[in-house]
């Protein structure tokens, strides 16, 4: 018998999780007749226009790349329409696919997202999850509909989130675990559609973009608390609280069972450097000062004990 016949499909994403699924789809020897990426955007110290992770590497591998400012313009649905795509596959892509282009692939648009929907739709699930305490997550692929992440689910897959585990990390599971489960989606995708499971709408939590301010610290919140918003926002925006007039970034932090007034330093040695908070106290194991590097605590204690004095008080109200 023949072989069946490659399907046609249109990649559309944006940032490295994005790059991490086209890579392993190419790997597969699934590739896109076109992929779709936003336009290039000022990066690094020089502004200097930089292509994103998902656009250096359909470059490099030789397929054509697109980068319309948005898909709401007719003449960038009439583009997209010429490529007769069967299936459009998007993956932190950053822009709204109108109805008007849901409806073009013969096999509709499908979404890998980085949750278990319907929890945590929206920008931000990853973050969302850790900062909420929640002990597992994972990825959902879906039949994309004219709302925020409410399609038809596909398929899940789940990982545990740990104690420790930051944004970061997770992000690196998710995106092993994304990519395996879209191939089997794509070469099954008769199968998976067949099945499509609607969305309930008990249980829907919204993962709101993360703004900057939301990582000033509050030593008053519960150690617990405070734990999950480090690893949450780490790498991205980095907690952090005022030593004196100077910002201190906190990278790395867990609870500790000690009591004493909020954002008072109670003790600072090679284990790290001790805050209370409104319950319990938050031992800082990784920090930064302003003009430095990331550092263990133990490490800056060795230069710089006299600024982690015991009785010595972190925070303020400075938002800049």
């Amino acid at each position: 018998m023949p072989e069946p016949q490659a399907l046609r499909f249109i990649f559309a994403g944006t940032p490295e999780f994005a790059a991490r699924h086209l890579e392993q789809l190419l790997t597969a020897g699934h590739v896109p007749i076109a992929v779709y990426t936003q336009p290039d955007r000022p990066a690094g110290r020089g502004k200097r226009l930089t292509a994103s992770p998902v656009k250096a590497l359909a470059v490099a591998a030789g397929i054509d790349v697109l980068q319309p400012v948005s898909l709401k313009d007719p003449a960038a649905q009439a583009e997209l329409a010429a490529l007769q795509p069967e299936l459009m596959i998007v993956v932190a892509y950053g822009l709204i696919l109108p109805q008007a282009v849901l409806d073009i692939p013969q096999r509709g648009c499908i979404n890998v997202h980085g949750s278990l929907l319907p929890r945590w739709r929206g920008a931000a699930p990853i973050q969302r999850a850790i900062e909420a305490g929640d002990p597992a997550t994972g990825v959902t692929i879906m039949q994309m509909d004219a709302g925020l992440d409410t399609g038809a689910m596909l398929a899940k897959a789940t990982v545990d989130i740990g104690d420790k585990d930051t944004s970061a990390q997770l992000h690196d599971q998710l995106a092993v675990i994304g990519p395996q489960l879209l191939i089997d989606v794509i070469e099954n995708l008769q199968q998976y559609q067949a099945g499509a499971e609607a969305q309930p709408e008990e249980g829907s939590t919204y993962a709101a973009k993360i703004e900057k301010a939301e990582a000033h610290i509050d030593w008053r919140k519960p150690a617990a608390a405070l734990q999950r918003q480090v690893c949450a926002f780490n790498p991205f925006p980095v907690c952090w609280t005022l030593l004196g007039d100077q910002r201190l970034k906190i990278w790395e932090a867990c609870c500790c069972p000690q009591q004493g007034e909020p954002g008072v330093i109670m003790a600072a040695d090679d284990s790290g450097i001790v805050v209370a908070c409104g319950n319990d106290a938050l031992r800082i194991t990784r920090l930064q000062l302003p003009g430095g590097k990331p550092m263990a605590a133990a490490d800056l204690l060795r230069s710089r004990q006299q600024l982690f004095q015991p009785g010595q008080v972190l925070g303020g109200t400075d938002e800049g």
